[in-house]
């Protein structure tokens, strides 16, 4: 089988998730990943050549329909990238099986255009939270997993007193804006670590802390095992509207023996179960009384983080996302390709690609322009130096 991924990078989890189901795959497929943009994180990349797969960086579209052209199956890395939207509107697709792995859930923004799934020949999501969404079911539609967690952890070591540890985004875009407050209110000391380049908002949250004694601000790390290594319990409440689906973090933490303290976000919810495998609050405010649980009460912490840890070690593994996806490529091979029309879903300007996003409710903000962060209008205007619609779209922010 030759399986052609046309994404617009191999960075962050996306090309975790690749280099370690590549190292699964049985030799008869061959997988050849097409770049919409040169690469700033070579690691998974170079980790894929390394190990025998193909891995181009498109010279244009046209370079895109010739490799579409000789894949028996095309594999479109889906998220909300500028670059990506123009590959699906404007590449001259010639007959193809198309499938589309979302790497957002599309149950906040970035949203996933409605048509686009219906466009696709198999729509595959990376979370079981995104099978809720309006119009979404049916054989066509399926979930393999993207994040898993580390292989022959090391045992855990034995301490007194329980650390807390959070790893990811430290931002409120991602990690919910009453974390340091919950941190506050706990009634016991404890030492926290935050690994994660704090952004200017968590900063300021944390110096208005009563209690920031509690916190280490470790920074980025390129270890996150050895990180996670350290603590006990992954404390993890994310914004409700946070865009994440694998939850790399908390898998890779709950695979190491951490128990997680989550909200009931869709995304977590899917991964850890309340009372068996971690502990799953209905608000913020209810954090600190579950924290407070487990750092008093070692034979649950325990039990909860042998279940988490095998939990994930038999769910959440590389081998299963690759058997999962061979089972997906065999069974579309029996189907004849059909030419697509993704710019049907997707629409035709830069400015229709960003709001396709969007939503119906979205409005101009002033602060849509601070920072070109990866799929905001900044972004897209980057990519598109110049786009008329972009600038008429940013006028009026």
């Amino acid at each position: 089988m030759k399986i052609l991924h046309v994404t617009p990078h191999l960075g962050g989890g996306v090309g975790k998730a690749h280099a370690a189901i590549a190292a699964a795959l049985p030799t008869d497929v061959q997988q050849t990943f097409l770049l919409l943009e040169a690469p700033r994180d070579r690691r998974h990349a170079d980790a894929l050549l390394d190990g025998g797969t193909a891995v181009v960086i498109a010279r244009d579209l046209d370079d895109v329909t010739r490799h579409t052209a000789a894949a028996d199956i095309v594999q479109f890395e889906f998220w909300n990238h500028p670059r990506l939207f123009e590959c699906l509107a404007r590449a001259n697709f010639p007959a193809l099986r198309s499938i589309f792995w979302s790497h957002i859930s599309g149950l906040f923004r970035p949203l996933i255009p409605p048509g686009l799934v219906a466009a696709a020949d198999r729509f595959v999501f990376t979370t079981e939270a995104s099978l809720t969404l309006p119009g979404v079911g049916g054989a066509r539609v399926s979930v393999v997993n993207s994040g898993f967690g580390f292989e022959r952890p090391a045992p855990r070591p034995a301490r007194e007193t329980p650390r807390i540890a959070y790893l990811g985004t430290v931002d409120p875009v991602k990690m919910h804006p009453g974390f340091f407050d919950a941190i506050d209110a706990l009634e016991d000391d404890c030492q926290v670590s935050i690994w994660g380049a704090p952004s200017i908002r968590a900063l300021a949250a944390a110096l208005n802390m009563q209690n920031a004694h509690r916190l280490r601000l470790r920074g980025q790390t390129d270890q996150p095992q050895d990180a996670l290594a350290q603590a006990d319990i992954f404390f993890y409440p994310l914004n409700p509207e946070h865009y994440g689906t694998a939850e790399n973090a908390l898998v890779e933490a709950m695979s190491l023996g951490l128990v997680p303290v989550v909200l009931d976000n869709p995304a977590e919810a899917a991964i850890v179960r309340h009372g068996e495998t971690g502990l799953v609050a209905r608000s913020i405010e209810e954090c600190p009384a579950l924290l407070r649980t487990l750092l008093h009460d070692k034979p649950l912490r325990e039990r909860l983080s042998a279940n988490a840890a095998a939990h994930i070690a038999t769910t959440r593994t590389p081998a299963r996302s690759a058997e999962a996806f061979i089972a997906l490529w065999r069974d579309m091979l029996a189907q004849a390709p059909r030419r697509p029309d993704f710019a049907a879903a997707t629409g035709a300007t830069p400015a229709d690609w960003f709001l396709a996003t969007q939503g119906e409710a979205w409005s101009p903000s002033p602060a849509a322009d601070i920072a070109a962060a990866k799929g905001t209008l900044s972004h897209f205007k980057q990519v598109f130096e110049g786009d008329a619609s972009l600038e008429r779209l940013h006028a009026t922010s």
